[in-house]
């Protein structure tokens, strides 16, 4: 779970492991809360063989000169 010492003491009997987030306004917690979401799903995919630096699902217009 992901979430700031407050979230942590209310929901401590639904997970395993938490990462504790430190306390920031409303505004700017959803971007400093995506940086380790992201980290995550690199170092997995990463671990589960995928390349993570060759993107997926481009428009054709992209990719033709």
């Amino acid at each position: 779970m992901i979430t700031d010492k407050k979230g942590s003491k209310k929901a401590e009997k639904y997970y395993d492991q938490a990462l504790i987030m430190p306390e920031t306004n409303i505004m700017t917690a959803p971007i400093l809360d995506s940086l380790p979401i992201q980290l995550i799903a690199y170092y997995l995919a990463v671990l589960l063989g995928t390349d993570a630096d060759q993107l997926r699902n481009l428009a054709k217009s992209v990719t033709v000169e």
